[in-house]
């Protein structure tokens, strides 16, 4: 049986930017969360700093978390998001021990 996978993605909004950022991080959760496979998909802000935003997703498998990141709203969100954060997303997976 394939493991589940657990991602964490995380943004920093260049300043000034934030609520933009976190305008089209938001568009993502509705169809992520209807998206076959889908288990968790949170979006995180840290309250320290209104710049920084973090994805806390789980997803059923690999192949299922492959077929969000092919999704025509994860490829525009990342398309409008490109100007608005200070450095790609820091995008990890992992599998529970």
């Amino acid at each position: 049986m394939p493991a589940t996978v657990h991602v964490v993605a995380r943004f920093v909004a260049k300043p000034g930017k934030e609520e933009e950022l976190k305008t089209v991080l938001s568009a993502l959760i509705p169809p992520s969360r209807r998206e076959i496979g889908c288990y968790q998909y949170d979006l995180l802000c840290n309250p320290a700093d209104p710049r920084d935003f973090c994805f806390v997703e789980r997803w059923e498998h690999e192949s299922a978390l492959e077929q969000h990141a092919a999704t025509a709203h994860v490829k525009a969100a990342i398309e409008q998001a490109r100007e608005l954060v200070e450095a790609p997303p820091d995008v990890r997976r992992y599998h529970i021990l």
